[in-house]
């Protein structure tokens, strides 16, 4: 009995109508191994569906970073936990599965100096969040604060609140550096409110909680914006010297001393004067 014979064209044509891209690239290249080596129908049509789910994750990963706004170069490979030694590399890992704490609108704090690597981890558990298939927003605050306050001019302040809600985790970075100011601390109140046990923040600031009065200028307001983000919370303190001045002080040393300092001289004995034999 002849094969029936295949419309290659028309194949193409019903897989772009379904919209199946690397079913529609890949077909050809699978049906002729499957030709070879005798697959039944089952294991092609499953080839196929798993090559089509995996193009589908991959292009969802990759809109997903290309809207998160991550700092380039900040993973988890290449954060220096051994330097960090009050931070547990297993307590973030399991941090990065999201499971459990996302779903629940939980929180993570982290505190330290200026330099101390806030940012770097926070925006690395953002890009292994991401790779699990959580969406996900890096933010200086100062930045999103000022976008909202303009919504806010333009009567559109819940609407862009709510806009974020397809984010998983926002992420706001360096919150000590917003003003004092009610028009901007009213709008970052807002969102802490609008997010409390809906959806999840990491937060970095270089400030303890008790500091925290300089940035909302109300002590209510300060009590009410700590309680929403500490209840559910994980808190990571990272009270280190700073990583760029331990990296500047490592490249000094590494350059060495310049040659015409290498001896040091006693000037006192050479300004002494020489005594005759």
């Amino acid at each position: 009995m002849k094969s029936p014979v295949i419309d290659a064209g028309r194949l193409t044509l019903l897989l772009t109508e379904l919209r199946l891209p690397a079913t529609k690239a890949m077909w050809p290249q699978i049906a002729e191994q499957a030709d070879k080596e005798g697959w039944p129908a089952a294991r092609f049509l499953a080839a196929l569906t798993e090559h089509e789910l995996a193009e589908r994750d991959r292009r969802r990963i990759e809109r997903h970073l290309a809207e998160a706004r991550l700092l380039p170069g900040k993973t988890l490979e290449t954060f220096e936990f051994e330097a960090l030694p009050m931070i547990s590399k297993a307590q973030v890992m399991a941090v990065t599965a999201g499971d459990g704490w996302l779903d629940q609108g939980a929180n993570l704090l982290m505190f330290g100096p200026p330099g101390g690597g806030k940012s770097h981890l926070a925006s690395a558990i953002g890009l292994a969040l991401i790779e699990n298939g959580w969406r996900v927003l890096f933010t200086r605050t100062t930045d999103l604060v000022q976008k909202l306050q303009v919504a806010r001019r333009e009567l559109g302040l819940e609407a862009a609140i709510n806009r974020l809600d397809r984010y998983h985790l926002l992420i706001l970075d360096d919150l000590a550096y917003v003003a004092k100011d009610q028009a901007e601390t009213s709008v970052l109140f807002e969102l802490i409110g609008a997010r409390y046990e809906r959806r999840s923040m990491l937060i970095t600031a270089n400030q303890p909680f008790g500091e925290w009065g300089k940035i909302f200028p109300d002590p209510a307001m300060t009590l009410a914006a700590v309680d929403r983000l500490v209840h559910h919370a994980t808190i990571f303190e990272l009270n280190v010297e700073s990583y760029r001045r331990r990296a500047a002080v490592e490249q000094k040393r590494k350059r060495g001393r310049p040659a015409s300092y290498a001896t040091p001289v006693n000037t006192a004995a050479a300004d002494a004067p020489r005594q005759s034999n």
